[in-house]
């Protein structure tokens, strides 16, 4: 199984994309702006789109992918998500008035596009891989997603504040890598609360969640542009310094478009 990181941004700027993640060529992690890098036949090979929720950094570019492989496509492209989430697609972007209803066109009975409803914990199999509904604790539904092909699991956060059943169903994985947001900078932490995110300080008593023994690379992804050296300076920081425990260190990296994983 490939992943590759599309966009991992928290908001746009020069060389900024917001979040989106290929899985081998059919299965696509969100959808913001990253996606737009694709090319044409990338985009033809996506059969099933996962979103982890319905703020705009995350879906961005849905509509717009919907309508470019509209006029190729002989079956539905799947959107898989949150009852929510899919309510906000239908209520405020699906509407015919901000985009065409794609559930209905060409007609119901076969429709560009087709809403399939998750819940916390399923897990769905999409051509040998399987791909879980994580916990998230965001502002709106929100979930994470944890991906296999009988291996160990690439695992990502989504959006989320502090998330402990996250943590305890992390442990039951074999874990290969994480990937976690970290939005804000420590001083703007009241704003990561408010917002429900994560600041440095907040991931790094977060991290306490992980298991003893279980020890894989963490990844830091969403920061918002402007504070994105500040923020990867103050984890640098805990991560040096913060008493995790004996024997316990953390493998801390910063995730970048365009970086591919190999499971």
């Amino acid at each position: 199984m490939k992943v590759r990181v599309l966009g991992c941004s928290g908001a746009i700027a020069k060389d900024c994309r917001t979040t989106s993640f290929l899985i081998d060529n059919d299965v696509l992690i969100d959808a913001g702006t990253g996606v737009g890098d694709l090319t044409l036949a990338e985009m033809y090979r996506i059969d099933h789109v996962f979103l982890t929720h319905s703020h705009l950094d995350h879906i961005a570019a849905l509509p717009l992918m919907v309508d470019t492989v509209a006029s190729r496509r002989s079956t539905p492209l799947q959107i898989h998500a949150l009852a929510g989430t899919i309510k906000a697609l239908k209520t405020h972007v699906f509407n015919d008035v901000i985009w065409p209803d794609f559930t209905r066109i060409p007609s119901r009975k076969a429709p560009l596009v087709s809403f399939h409803e998750l819940a916390m914990g399923q897990i769905l199999s999409i051509n040998d891989k399987q791909i879980e509904a994580l916990p998230a604790a965001h502002t709106v539904p929100a979930v994470g997603y944890a991906a296999s092909a009988g291996g160990r699991a690439w695992v990502f956060s989504g959006d989320t504040e502090r998330n402990p059943p996250f943590w305890q169903r992390l442990n039951q994985l074999d874990v290969a890598l994480l990937i976690i947001e970290t939005a804000f900078s420590n001083r703007e932490k009241e704003v990561a609360l408010r917002s429900l995110h994560l600041s440095p300080e907040v991931l790094a008593d977060e991290l306490r969640g992980i298991a003893k023994g279980k020890c894989y690379p963490i990844y830091i992804t969403h920061t918002k542009p402007a504070e994105t050296e500040l923020i990867m300076s103050e984890v640098k920081r805990f991560d040096q310094t913060q008493p995790f425990g004996p024997g316990v260190s953390h493998d801390i990296r910063w995730l970048a478009a365009g970086q591919e994983f190999e499971l």
